[in-house]
């Protein structure tokens, strides 16, 4: 493609080095984006596909909003940047508020960060650093879940469960981490919502702490909704058990919500959608809409407190933090989407949606390539029958779905569906019917 006029075609893709891309393959035949309205995108040679995923899950008020944009200006207008340590300014701390009004019970004390993978890695130190304020420094072991993800940073990479990405950093993997049984069973194919079976994987967290000791566990982290695996749903009454277990044993309970947070499955909180408080929880993606990178960890108070008055008046009590924490233009972007959330009565939309997005995924049980179908809320998973190797027929159905006018997430052999939180059912019939064309696709390529 070098030596290209058009503006929507780099002058060469080699130096770009992407992230989690077939490169070689890409490059051969790239997919790029060059616009986006609404819940819909733009590609290089003019194709029009439909949003299936939000982007990342981060889009979920669709593309080109113009109040985050206005907003984003403004502030860049005011105050493009000032330091997060030792200094503040308004925004932030009235964005705290904000989110600690939808957070559930006293999760209260807001952290801020760059991402997802910050997040996690963040409320990974808060658990140490609680432990330590408690006098209490045997306490340094986390316990994960097999298909977790938590991002790429050593210690997010480390609590979480995916085996490609683990057995690339195996040798630097932070040490005292122990891993439960992911929840998917073979009953569960094809199952809507919660399945009815699987509560006693959680006994899986007892089974560790007595082996290594519940006295030694900091805390245990987990995906509500696992999302980058495929969407795995939690049995019923499996995270009710997993934090009675916690509570047993006085380990931390850690929800990461970047996927799940603000919204994707009716409530603003799978917390409080699955009826479960942890005591840190972690959030991302929608809370800028994608615009502006930002992530955000909400605390208990209790914890909070705790390490407050372990360090004398002056002290620093929590040695951690990034340049990016809270900027200005990040914390511009969440604002906005706090507002579109309250006026637009965001939640509620996505409770409406769910129950005829739900419908339409499982419609697609039919097609003989299709092994499992799970979803819950706009968010689902479809995983592929597996060709001469894993992640194979995974990729092909991403292509054929590219090319039929759908843009997906596909992960080994799952695809992954989150619509935008503004889609009305017509953009939800295009999203499955174009599933349909390119899953079908893929079944004639055989």
């Amino acid at each position: 493609m070098k030596g290209s006029n058009s503006p929507n075609i780099p002058n060469s893709l080699n130096e770009h080095w992407m992230p989690f891309t077939s490169n070689k393959d890409f490059k051969k035949n790239p997919r790029l984006i060059a616009n986006a309205k609404g819940v819909y995108l733009k590609a290089h040679d003019g194709t029009t596909l439909i949003d299936g995923s939000s982007g990342l899950y981060c889009n979920p008020l669709g593309h080109g909003r113009r109040e985050i944009i206005e907003a984003i200006k403004n502030q860049l207008e005011q105050l493009d940047y000032t330091m997060p340590f030792q200094q503040g300014y308004g925004g932030s701390f009235e964005l705290a508020t904000k989110i600690a009004q939808k957070t559930p019970e006293d999760l209260n004390r807001i952290f801020y960060t760059i991402c997802g993978s910050t997040a996690v890695e963040t409320a990974i130190k808060i658990a140490i650093a609680y432990f330590k304020a408690k006098g209490d420094d045997k306490r340094f072991r986390f316990v994960g879940r097999e298909r977790g993800y938590h991002g790429m940073n050593i210690g997010s990479l480390t609590v979480g469960g995916m085996i490609n990405n683990v057995k690339a950093f195996t040798s630097i993997l932070m040490p005292g981490v122990e891993h439960m049984r992911h929840t998917f069973l073979p009953d569960h194919k094809f199952v809507k919502g919660q399945p009815e079976t699987g509560a006693e994987l959680a006994d899986d967290l007892e089974t560790i702490a007595q082996k290594i000791g519940g006295e030694n566990i900091a805390a245990c982290i987990v995906e509500p909704i696992a999302g980058s695996t495929g969407t795995l749903i939690p049995p019923k009454g499996y995270l009710q058990r997993l934090k009675k277990i916690c509570d047993k044993h006085g380990i931390l309970l850690i929800f990461d919500e970047v996927v799940t947070g603000w919204g994707r499955t009716g409530s603003a909180f799978a917390a409080q959608e699955f009826g479960v408080t942890p005591d840190i929880m972690t959030m991302a993606k929608a809370t800028t809409n994608g615009i502006v990178p930002m992530g955000v960890v909400a605390v208990r108070e209790s914890i909070y407190e705790e390490v407050m008055s372990a360090t004398p008046d002056g002290g620093i009590e929590l040695f951690h933090g990034y340049t990016y924490s809270g900027i200005p233009v990040a914390v511009s972007a969440a604002l906005a989407v706090q507002k579109i959330f309250e006026e637009e009565d965001i939640f509620n939309k996505v409770k409406s949606m769910r129950d005829y997005f739900q419908e339409g995924l499982h419609s697609l049980k039919d097609l003989e390539c299709v092994e499992s179908i799970r979803g819950y809320g706009l968010l689902g998973g479809i995983d592929i029958k597996m060709k001469d190797k894993p992640g194979k027929a995974g990729y092909d159905v991403y292509k054929k779905c590219f090319k039929a006018g759908v843009n997906i997430k596909p992960t080994g052999d799952a695809l992954i569906i989150a619509p935008p939180f503004v889609c009305e059912r017509k953009h939800i019939d295009e999203i499955i019917n174009k599933l349909r064309t390119g899953i079908s696709n893929h079944q004639k390529s055989k």
